[in-house]
């Protein structure tokens, strides 16, 4: 390294530093065991916070949904079937759904299931508008990769909170490809037990009879072990579009496409998306 160039400090290292930092200044007030949220701001205008950073995460941490655990033994050996992600963003509720529409149809595979004052539902396209929405991804870079696709639905509430505040909670269903994943799992294994039974009523030696049997209980599993980064994949896109709302880029007004312009204009809407 150079001289007189100062050392960068990477991300990881820079969190826990200002945490660190955070927990000496805090150490030399007695803070109690609890704080009221005047208290709180009082103590973040002191150490250099803005009071509206804190102002959205107490709303954030006072509508915080608690994530319970997967219920049943089937579940926790597969893995969930909804996948949530919740956040709370500045705006109004109006221009927030109006924002995540447009987003969800440019950087997703979804169109409008349902649409109802505080609560959307999307699904899956597929078909010929599919193959264009694919086609113009790649025509135009590529730079956002489609995420939702795979999730049977996606459900988002927008909830008003204080004024110039909405909680925004998004919920995608994916016990659809859990249950592909699930079911060619099953097959594998089921493959393996027949197999071996046919081998036995064969008249093979048990040992060899049974050796199918853990190569296809170990395919099973493995087919079944790809089911998790799917979830993570699924619970990135959610991440992706509240992201997008946090950073403030809602647009005021969302026109949905023509639904009766035809495969021509579909197709000259989709290109112009792409180009911008």
């Amino acid at each position: 390294m150079s001289e007189g160039v100062p050392a960068r400090i990477e991300r990881a290292a820079l969190e826990r530093i200002i945490q660190r930092a955070a927990e000496l200044q805090t150490a030399e007030r007695d803070l109690g065991d609890s704080l009221t949220s005047e208290e709180l701001i009082a103590l973040g205008r002191e150490v250099g916070i803005p009071g509206r950073y804190l102002q959205q995460a107490l709303l954030e941490e006072r509508t915080r949904l608690v994530n319970v655990g997967a219920a049943g033994l089937f579940e926790r050996v597969t893995g969930p079937g909804e996948i949530t992600a919740q956040r709370v963003v500045r705006g109004d509720p109006g221009r927030v759904e109006a924002a995540l529409l447009q987003w969800m149809e440019r950087n997703e595979l979804l169109c409008v299931q349902r649409q109802q004052t505080g609560r959307i539902t999307w699904e899956p396209i597929g078909g010929i508008q599919a193959a264009f929405r694919r086609s113009t991804a790649a025509f135009g870079g590529g730079k956002r990769p489609f995420m939702l696709s795979r999730a049977a639905t996606v459900s988002v509430t927008v909830v008003a909170l204080e004024p110039g505040y909405v909680h925004v909670s998004l919920m995608a269903d994916t016990r659809k490809v859990r249950g592909e994943y699930v079911g060619a799992g099953a097959a594998l294994a089921g493959a393996g037990v027949m197999g071996a039974a046919a081998m036995v009523a064969l008249g093979a030696l048990l040992p060899v009879a049974l050796l199918p049997l853990p190569v296809a209980l170990g395919l099973g599993y493995g087919v079944l072990r790809r089911y998790p980064p799917a979830v993570a994949r699924i619970q990135l896109g959610l991440e992706r579009a509240l992201d997008f709302l946090e950073q403030g880029e809602a647009t005021s007004r969302h026109q949905l496409p023509d639904q009766h312009a035809g495969i021509l204009g579909l197709l000259a809407d989709e290109l112009r998306k792409a180009l911008k």
